[in-house]
């Protein structure tokens, strides 16, 4: 008789299969790509009628171009619009592409979009944003914004006081929620979408439109899978196809199925995880960078989300700080995009280079952007100092604030804005050209005092778009008086050495604010002469000293509160 073994071996168990990659909408051209200009946003009922009009009057000008491509002057005819709105409109597109586009970016608007990503951008200019849910306290409300504010009536949800006293963003639409509201347009329009890039062949029914591989790829400019996975790649129509030999166009029917397949399960996703966390302090929304991640030294009591590994992270959140110093070095921004959120009371620091940054609902506040290669919207601040180098800012529904700009376009500003100041760019930090260098902002070129003005109503979001309230321009910004410019001094905190730092301020500045910085360092230097030349003793040298002291630290804790630096 054979020996049975007492502890016959168990079946090893089945490694866990990798979570499948999600699809997500691609935040930036939401966020940054809507212009509120009246004639780029058609009535929903006719949009894709009228898109595809537009096509066809657009596509003359692309096939004489011999590559695709739509100039501003072309865009300005078909639409019946400004040329400085058409090269404005063309310079947003090419801000928010998901790939560089070097001619684009060397020849500006002048130099044309291919035809396919214009009429993407011009689709999701019909896209209204999602809107912030009621206060469920709308006295305590009032109470904590006074009905004097620049941001009363339809504003006042937004106001950055409001948001810090009140102590929860439940009533904020969160990440979650601003993607989940994305990818159901992106669902609902998805057919006629497909149906305006798709090419018309000899058959009947589904099968008279295709997309070609190439086509299909610009769909990169709406959505992205959460590997970075290419579309075509993705797709099991397109995936492994021959580099050397053009894969077959697909019926435009069975890429529409594809992608609302894909739609519905991250939108499951979505849903499952916003259940879960439903009633938590920790914001479901945030997938991509918990605050725990950003500095574990929060205000807020947070538990990191275990988010569907599958989710890459490309943005990084400051959120939420008040009366301190934050500082982020590039070793500490993960992802391509920045956010500083309803921070108040402190001096913000990002000495980093990323493509996009947003700065919103913040007040009493300074934050220095170091290098944004594509675009900065500033928005629903006051009272905020922003000191920025970039490609592009747009500053939105803000009052009381003063912008030192070192910006390659004009700065743009919409909304109902109040009492808003502009000014060169004044600072530098060791790193500040090689990060400038490394997202191609160009120092030579420095359009701050030249703001291209819209309209106060933005037709994409209802806060700003009441009933019955007719459109005006919005109010622009001032100069800065050159005696009142100042240099602002970034400390040299826990940098590493650079082989070749940065010095001095590499934007140059206008001839009258030089001259009123050179006025002020002679009337400095000739104060130290005289200090200098004066016979004090030992005493009276030690109680100057101590009167300096004391008057500096009394400025700086009246200016930031209680200081501590985070990395």
């Amino acid at each position: 008789m054979v020996d049975e073994p007492l502890d016959p071996p168990q079946p090893t168990p089945a490694a866990a299969a990798p979570p499948a990659p999600l699809l997500r909408p691609r935040r930036e051209a939401f966020e940054h790509g809507l212009l509120p200009i009246p004639k780029l946003i058609f009535p929903e009922g006719t949009l894709a009628q009228t898109l595809s009009q537009l096509k066809e009057k657009l596509a003359p000008a692309a096939a004489a171009a011999g590559d695709g491509r739509v100039g501003a002057a072309a865009l300005a005819e078909a639409l019946q619009i400004p040329p400085d709105q058409a090269a404005l409109a063309i310079g947003i597109l090419a801000a928010v592409l998901p790939a560089e586009d070097p001619t684009l970016d060397a020849g500006g608007g002048g130099a044309g979009a291919d035809l396919r990503d214009v009429l993407l951008f011009l689709y999701i200019q019909s896209y209204k944003r999602l809107v912030p849910r009621p206060h469920k306290d709308s006295p305590a409300v009032a109470d904590v914004w006074p009905s004097t504010s620049a941001f009363d009536g339809y504003l006042s949800a937004l106001s950055p006081i409001q948001l810090v006293r009140s102590n929860s963003r439940r009533f904020i639409p969160s990440q979650a929620d601003e993607e989940i509201h994305q990818l159901s347009y992106l669902q609902k329009h998805m057919a006629n979408i497909l149906t305006l890039l798709a090419d018309s062949v000899e058959g009947e029914g589904d099968d008279s439109l295709v997309l070609t591989m190439e086509t299909f790829e610009h769909l990169g400019f709406l959505v992205h899978f959460s590997e970075g996975t290419s579309l075509s790649q993705a797709a099991t129509f397109f995936a492994n196809s021959d580099p050397d030999m053009p894969a077959a166009p697909v019926s435009a029917a069975q890429v529409h199925d594809w992608i609302l397949q894909n739609i519905v399960s991250s939108l499951e996703f979505y849903t499952e995880k916003s259940t879960a966390k439903e009633g938590s302090q920790q914001i479901a929304s945030d997938l991509d960078v918990t605050m725990a991640d950003a500095n574990t030294s929060h205000p807020r009591n947070s538990t990191p989300t275990v988010a569907n590994p599958a989710f890459h992270r490309n943005s990084t959140f400051v959120e939420g700080f008040s009366k301190t110093s934050v500082v982020k070095h590039a070793s500490d921004v993960k992802g391509n995009s920045v956010k500083v959120l309803n921070c108040h009371d402190s001096v913000i620091y990002i000495l980093a280079p990323v493509k996009y940054a947003t700065v919103y609902g913040c007040s009493d506040t300074t934050v220095v952007l170091g290098a944004v290669g594509k675009v900065i919207k500033v928005e629903h601040c006051e009272r905020v100092h922003i000191i920025a180098a970039a490609k592009r800012i747009c500053i939105a529904n803000c009052r009381e604030c003063i912008f030192y700009l070192g910006v390659n376009h004009q700065p743009l500003i919409v909304g109902d804005n109040h009492k808003l100041h502009i000014a060169p760019f004044n600072t530098y930090y060791p790193r500040l050209g090689e990060h400038l260098t490394q997202v191609g902002v160009d120092p030579s070129t420095n359009k701050w005092d030249q703001p291209f003005v819209l309209g106060v109503v933005d037709p994409h979001d209802s806060l700003s778009h009441p009933a019955g309230v007719s459109d005006v321009q919005a109010e622009s910004a001032t100069c800065v008086d050159p005696d009142l410019f100042t240099n602002f001094l970034i400390p040299n905190w826990f940098e590493d050495e650079v082989q070749e730092p940065t010095k001095c301020n590499p934007f140059p500045l206008p001839e009258i604010y030089q001259a009123s910085q050179s006025k002020k360092q002679a009337v400095l230097e000739d104060s130290k002469k005289t200090i200098r030349e004066l016979q004090l003793d030992e005493n009276r040298k030690k109680e100057l000293a101590s009167a300096l002291h004391s008057q500096f630290k009394d400025w700086l804790y009246g200016r930031i509160g209680t200081v501590k630096t985070y990395i």
